[in-house]
This record gives C-alpha cells, sequence and structure tokens, in this order.
C-alpha cells in the first residue's frame, strides 16, 4: 500500500515509525507544514529516502500534479495544517485519512484535550476517519477511548495522544489493507457534537467566581506545555500550573479571588463555592493572606 503522509509533530514521529516496520506499507513521501516544516521528519525522510516535500497551497493544480507521480493508494493526515479540497482528498482510491485526537462526532475542531479537561470529561477519543468536505465530519473507520483521572493534566494526556494516535493509525491502516475498513456515519452515533475553537491569548484568565472543580480544571486544562492558567495581583502577572482541591470542604460566603491561607508550599484561595489550594505557581512578588486577585 502506497502511503503519502501529510504529518508534524511527536504524534506523526510515532506513526511513521510504526508504518516503516511493516513492509506491507511503503510511504511514498511526506509532506510537511510549510510554515514551519517538522525536522525529524525531514530528517527521517532523509535517511529512509522518501520524498520530504512542503508547499503553501496543496490544493493548486502545481502540487496535485506533482503527487499524483507517486500513484498513492491513501493519503494520511496526522496534525497538518491545511484543509483538503475535494479534488484532493477524492485522489487515492482509497481516500484520505484523518487523525484526530477527540471523539467524534462529539469533539470536532481544535485544542481537543484543553477542552475537555475544562469541559471535566472522563475519557477523550482518538479516531481515524475519512476526510470530507466538513471539518471532522468524515465517515469513521476507527475509534478508541481513554480514561481521564483527576491526576492527569494537559501534558498527561498529550503524551498518551502522542502514542496512541499513532495506534488508532494503525489500526486504521491494518482494516484498509485487509479491506475490512467500515464507514460509520457520525449522524448515527449522534446528531450532537461541539465545535471547539482554538484557544487564543487571553483564554488563559481564570474566572475565580467559578467553583472550584471548574477552576481546577481550567488550571490542569492549560498547564505545561500550555501558556498556563493566568490571572493578576499587585498589578503582575501570576502563572498556576498546578492545583487541587477537596470535594467535601466546607461551602461558605467569601471574596472569590482572595487568598486566605498560605504556606510555604502552597496558598489557598476563595472561589465560589469554598476554596482552590495552588501548589504550583510562578509570581515575582511576596504573596500574603488577604490579598485579592484582580478580575
Amino acid at each position: 500500500m502506497r502511503i503519502g503522509y501529510f504529518a508534524d509533530g511527536p504524534w506523526s514521529h510515532f506513526g511513521l515509525e510504526k508504518i516503516i516496520k511493516d513492509n506491507r506499507f511503503d510511504i511514498s513521501f511526506i509532506c510537511a507544514r510549510y510554515s514551519s516544516p517538522d525536522k525529524f521528519l525531514k530528517k527521517r525522510a532523509n535517511d529512509l529516502g522518501i520524498s520530504f516535500l512542503v508547499d503553501k497551497n496543496v490544493n493548486s493544480n502545481e502540487f496535485i500534479e506533482k503527487v499524483k507521480r507517486y500513484n498513492c493508494d491513501v493519503f494520511l493526515s496526522m496534525s497538518f495544517d491545511q484543509i483538503f479540497r475535494k479534488n484532493f482528498f477524492n485522489m487515492p482510491p482509497l481516500g484520505t485519512i484523518n487523525i484526530h485526537a477527540g471523539k467524534l462526532p462529539f469533539y470536532r475542531g481544535r485544542n481537543v484535550l484543553n477542552w475537555v479537561l475544562i469541559n471535566d470529561e472522563k475519557e477523550f477519543g482518538i479516531t481515524a476517519h475519512y476526510v470530507d468536505e466538513g471539518i471532522d465530519t468524515g465517515d469513521i473507520i476507527h475509534q478508541e477511548t481513554f480514561s481521564i483521572l483527576d491526576t492527569d493534566n494537559y501534558q498527561t494526556l498529550l503524551e498518551k495522544a502522542y502514542y496512541q494516535c499513532a495506534n488508532v493509525l494503525f489500526e486504521a491502516l491494518n482494516k484498509l489493507e485487509k479491506g475490512t475498513a467500515t464507514r460509520v456515519k457520525q449522524k448515527n452515533i449522534s446528531e450532537q457534537f461541539i465545535y471547539c475553537v482554538k484557544r487564543e491569548v487571553g483564554d488563559e484568565l481564570i474566572n475565580w467566581s467559578q467553583s472550584s472543580r471548574e477552576i481546577f480544571n481550567f488550571i490542569r486544562a492549560l498547564t505545561k506545555p500550555g501558556p498556563g492558567a493566568t490571572s493578576f495581583i499587585n498589578g503582575k502577572t501570576i502563572k498556576i500550573y498546578s492545583g487541587y482541591f477537596q470535594p467535601n470542604a466546607l461551602s461558605y460566603k467569601g471574596i472569590p479571588g482572595s487568598i486566605i491561607g498560605i504556606s510555604k508550599d502552597q496558598f489557598l484561595v476563595k472561589t465560589l463555592d469554598n476554596f482552590l489550594a495552588i501548589n504550583e505557581w510562578d509570581y515575582d512578588g511576596k504573596l500574603s493572606v488577604g490579598m485579592r486577585f484582580n478580575k
């Protein structure tokens, strides 16, 4: 099976290594993001004698004519940043397959791993689906789900997704090669979905008037390698990377965003319902009881 691989990032690195170990599959070319070509993929392509491509517009007639010469059976997309048009994704006989780090149809769009944590989900999915004219709307080939624990954060979900995206990709390829791939229409699973928008500067600001659980989820969703949940105190920025809460803590009235306790290793902040303990932060200044975070 001849494969055109449109890829970027660690997820695609794991996927590449799994594919090249199986002699049923032959990667004809790797196409990287135009703005920031993946250095690892470029080196591995050179090591393996695989064509390494970059193009500002993969839907252009010039690029389409170029990739036609490779006679690929299927195109694979793993964290690629261009949207394929119909005349492009229908080019290979077996179609174009995208690996999406989200449980379709429920979580479409961008930054899904951040959003599932913010939304307090108990699991996240990884889906191999055919590319169609929508965004993450194509028929599903293979999907797996993975549990989310309270000990998880953005970093741990990323590490799971890097590895598991490659496994889901490989399982989809197995089905295609064996002729056992089925097409499950997303509307047959559910007609309800969330389209996750890309998170931008400003989306990292903490709302201290939310519940402890909501703020806890927000903080772990933005922890490193994310930007860090952010607030301001005495006119200075504070980055918060880790916190925890007591589910059965006493509920009481107070001013959300007030520091109500402090020690060497943590400080306590009043929330809507009780308080949150912060145990990893970055702040150029001294904190003390009674200080308030700015809204």
